[in-house]
């Protein structure tokens, strides 16, 4: 019997519930699969996309000014969707960020689309 981890929130900025983080797996407040987490806390989209990373608060950051020069990553076998829970813990109060990093949840969520979405998903032919 495998044992489902506890779902950790990640907050955004601002304080709203972004995403989950079943390690390495990111859901969407949903519970679907929207990304995943290397062990050096690198942040892929389900696409295989570069997104970011993973601070320690956690919240999902990136340069606001990135050059696009990372390699698309071949994405793990999806996990079965999760069942969130219905409340969390109160958010923790963020520190402000620099003008150069991005918290990608807040600013730039098409960057973690589903598995059924999402501008960069390859083509289907």
């Amino acid at each position: 019997m495998t044992r489902i981890k506890k779902p950790v929130p990640i907050y955004t900025t601002p304080g709203d519930l972004g995403a989950f983080l079943v390690y390495p797996y990111l859901f969407n407040p949903q519970g679907e699969w929207i990304g995943w987490v290397t062990k050096s806390q690198k942040v892929y989209s389900v696409h295989g996309h570069y997104v970011g990373w993973l601070s320690d608060e956690p919240r999902v950051l990136r340069k606001r000014a990135d050059d696009f020069t990372h390699k698309q990553r071949k994405p793990p076998k999806g996990p079965p969707k999760i069942y969130p829970p219905a409340t969390v813990p109160l958010p923790p109060l963020m520190a402000d960020l620099p003008f150069g990093i991005v918290d990608v949840l807040d600013e730039m969520p098409e960057f973690l689309p589903t598995t059924d979405s999402g501008e960069l998903r390859d083509d289907m032919e």
